[in-house]
């Protein structure tokens, strides 16, 4: 029999436990239901180096992912609990002028000749989202797996609603704006790269980037949008292997262990975090339109969401 709750989170990525587990330290009952584990989610399969990556409203970002960065910086203290270390490596081609004032909430960087150099937080999602689901449930929190094919389902069940489900909303709110944008990464072993690169092309849906992970490298990247496929495709894989190693000539012949596939929830209009009453008199607050910037705006998000909450 299920459990009573205060509040249904629905979604089980880096934002929904995020909210979840901001909810359950408050003391509210909170149950979160997601249609995956939360490993086979999107958030599971990000590179995830924090910084914020194709993601709106400008004005309201910054604040978002420093309030999540400061966070972060404390969880590195505890790597192997948290899956959150800070690495040092380049942003190529970038300048902080160019970047919007939150940029002035770094702490350890400096403009260099291939672009900018700054020690960030790099997250191995696994191992954090696993770290949230312990919290969550130390917190009294429950985790559950079910698909919701309308809110209504949840609100039977609880006062309040969140909606966490990403890419999902475009059926379920319905949002006709949340759209795909396609992320293939190459998982390959580490031949001694201990630095993180990255460097996007505006004018092309390719991205040259790669993130040393416990155990492995993680090397991409793709961001095309409305492209839903899950499966990688090897050309692109090989495209992917060739541009990380014009950076790094090692990583040519490093061994393939894996590739991934993510599709980022993007939103034309931006995060949408807002409440609205369900027709049953209960409050539905959404928080998702995250793009490519999910972790990086996790707690600021959540903490937004929570407030809805009331």
């Amino acid at each position: 029999m299920s459990t009573v709750a205060d509040v249904v989170v629905v979604g089980g990525g880096v934002s929904g436990l995020t909210t979840a587990l901001l909810l359950a330290e408050r003391g509210l009952r909170v149950r979160v239901w997601s249609r995956d584990p939360a490993a086979a989610t999107t958030s599971a399969v990000a590179g995830a180096l924090w910084w914020p990556y194709r993601i709106e409203p400008e004005a309201l970002v910054g604040d978002w992912s420093l309030e999540t960065l400061r966070v972060y910086e404390e969880l590195a203290a505890a790597p192997d609990e948290t899956g959150v270390r800070m690495v040092a490596g380049v942003h190529g081609g970038e300048r902080l002028s160019t970047l919007g004032p939150w940029a002035r909430g770094l702490k350890d960087v400096s403009e260099v000749a291939e672009g900018l150099r700054v020690t960030l937080p790099l997250i191995d999602m696994p191992a954090h989202l696993r770290w949230l689901e312990e919290r969550l449930r130390a917190a009294g929190g429950v985790v559950e797996r079910r698909t919701v094919r309308g809110f209504a389902e949840a609100a039977a069940e609880a006062r309040v609603v969140v909606n966490c489900t990403g890419l999902g909303s475009r059926e379920l709110v319905p949002d006709p704006g949340v759209r795909p944008v396609r992320g293939q990464l190459v998982v390959v072993e580490n031949p001694g790269v201990d630095e993180w690169f990255t460097e996007a092309d505006p004018a092309s849906s390719a991205t040259t980037y790669f993130f040393p992970q416990p155990g492995r490298l993680v090397l991409g990247g793709t961001a095309e949008a409305d492209d839903a496929r899950t499966e990688p495709d090897p050309r692109t894989a090989e495209e992917i292997v060739a541009r990380c190693a014009r950076v790094r000539p090692e990583i040519a012949g490093a061994r393939v262990v894996g590739h991934r596939v993510g599709l980022r929830p993007a939103r034309d209009a931006g995060v949408r975090i807002e409440a609205e009453e369900l027709p049953g008199g209960g409050l539905l607050v959404h928080n998702y339109g995250h793009g490519g910037a999910g972790v990086t705006v996790a707690r600021g998000c959540a903490r937004a969401a929570a407030q809805l909450v009331g």
